[in-house]
């Protein structure tokens, strides 16, 4: 039997048989004006965390983390900067400890270097280096206005593809979650309507047509 490691989110873990199979990489694709960050904030409470930021300041987690209503752990936050981000990267990975979290956020600062051959490289000692610890890596992939080149390399690399859609329908807010790649287990059918505000839950209200 595959051990199988929780996200923290409920509505995921029943449809995921219980979580995500251990030494799995995960993708997040969602629009950059979403609230896509809490599927990464409650990850934080399942298990220790190192958190990659490419973008914000380590601070600036933090107090997004503290301030957040969701149940949240305490990860360790490191932002990455210099023109070597791909290095820099590569020596935290190299540091996790057995069984955790790693959260890259977000990945499309690394899908952008050059030459390409430097991204593959680093997944693929990614990839080792989560299955070799039993840990979760969740990618963050930002799908907004512009993609990264690599992006499709990304997803071949991911052994589990989540994507969050995010759209204004009438006077409200709908997001919905589809999981189409799911290496080594069952890809839920259906999509999944969220409601996200405060924390990830299922959003349980009628559709009227």
């Amino acid at each position: 039997m595959v051990n199988r490691l929780r996200t923290g989110i409920d509505v995921l873990d029943r449809k995921l048989d219980g979580g995500i199979p251990a030494g799995s990489i995960v993708t997040l694709s969602a629009h950059p004006a979403s609230q896509a960050e809490l599927f990464l904030y409650e990850l934080t409470a399942t298990r220790g965390t190192l958190w990659l930021s490419l973008d914000r300041t380590a601070e600036s987690v933090v107090a997004s983390i503290e301030q957040t209503p969701a149940n949240t752990g305490d990860p360790t936050v490191r932002h990455i900067s210099g023109e070597a981000p791909l290095d820099n990267a590569g020596k935290l990975v190299s540091a996790l400890p057995e069984t955790s979290n790693l959260i890259v956020d977000p990945l499309d600062v690394l899908e952008s270097q050059e030459p390409h051959s430097r991204f593959r490289a680093f997944m693929n000692d990614l990839q080792n280096h989560i299955v070799n610890t039993n840990s979760l890596g969740i990618l963050h992939c930002l799908n907004g206005r512009d993609v990264p080149p690599l992006r499709d390399t990304t997803e071949h690399f991911a052994d589990v593809v989540f994507q969050l859609n995010t759209q204004i329908e009438g006077d409200e807010i709908a997001n919905r979650l589809a999981i189409p790649k799911f290496r080594g287990g069952r890809a839920p059918n259906d999509v999944i309507k969220l409601d996200l505000v405060e924390e990830v839950s299922i959003d349980t209200s009628r559709d009227i047509a």
